[in-house]
């Protein structure tokens, strides 16, 4: 873990494999469904990278958050990377590897936050709160293949 307090990144086994786990996620309106906090996923555009451009809004502390992202890298079926941009800004960079008839999925991010957020939390408490939004995300991941549903 990066000492960093913006910086978040954790790893779930998916009980599905790479590809089909890259699909799910290459659908803009998937993490809209996994995603604590993003609440609109709109006016997505698709890139000549294979990757999408779209606008998303985000709720924290009851404050919706409007913004773009945009996603660098479409690697089928090893990578998904984001740049979000706006009044939150960083990266997203989302790893699948093959285990066991399975996928491992890695979830690394770098958040900026808006500095009325930074003031008024301090780092240790958006540590926990972005440690916490992406192990729920990657746990929303895993329940989508768990054979429950």
């Amino acid at each position: 873990m990066s000492d960093d307090p913006f910086a978040a990144s954790d790893s779930i086994r998916v009980a599905a494999d790479p590809e089909t786990v890259f699909a799910f996620l290459d659908d803009p309106a998937n993490h809209a469904a996994i995603t604590p906090g993003l609440t609109d996923v709109r006016d997505v555009e698709p890139l000549a990278n294979g990757g999408k451009r779209l606008a998303y809004t985000y709720r924290m502390a009851g404050v919706g958050i409007d913004g773009e992202i945009v996603q660098t890298v479409h690697e089928p079926p090893e990578r998904h990377a984001f740049e979000l941009r706006g009044r939150l800004s960083g990266t997203i960079d989302l790893r699948l590897a093959p285990v066991d008839g399975g996928t491992e999925l890695t979830y690394a991010a770098t958040y900026g936050l808006p500095e009325n957020a930074i003031t008024k939390a301090g780092a240790p408490v958006i540590r926990r709160f972005n440690e916490r939004q992406l192990r729920a995300a990657l746990e929303n991941v895993a329940a989508r293949f768990d054979g429950s549903g």
